[in-house]
């Protein structure tokens, strides 16, 4: 485990009244763990913006009825292949699939799959949640 470093933050009383808010409403226990993953986030955001090894999650949602939308997902899938950890589909309906596609690998590839999928004609939504792999995070 790391070491625990106490410091001070000032912060105008309405700010901090609006963040307590906040952390309540996101349940958090405490204000230092509220702290922790705001400074995770930005540096998660520093990783993806330098191009380091990254991982994350996108979420398609398609018609899996309209024309070629399926064979095209997989084509793109098999495209960047390197970068692909694991795929789930899931049927939703009769009509609409979620495809949920773990990837890892640079961070300009990865929002390259994320950006070819998401221009798929026949993809009603798509999102990445960029995450890291935990190296460089504490």
């Amino acid at each position: 485990m790391s070491e625990l470093v106490r410091f001070g933050v000032s912060l105008e009383k309405t700010l901090l009244d609006r963040f307590d808010v906040l952390i309540r409403a996101k349940q958090y226990t405490n204000r230092s763990e509220a702290l922790r993953d705001l400074i995770r986030k930005e540096l998660v955001q520093q990783e993806w913006q330098s191009g380091s090894d990254v991982v994350g999650t996108i979420t398609l949602i398609y018609d899996h009825h309209k024309r070629d939308v399926l064979i095209r997902v997989m084509d793109t899938q098999h495209d960047f292949q390197e970068a692909i950890i694991s795929t789930q589909h899931i049927h939703l309906d009769h009509h609409n699939c979620l495809e949920i596609v773990a990837a890892r690998g640079n961070a300009e590839e990865v929002q390259r799959l994320a950006d070819a999928l998401r221009s798929i004609k026949g993809v009603r939504h798509a999102t990445l949640s960029m995450s890291s792999t935990g190296r460089e995070i504490g």
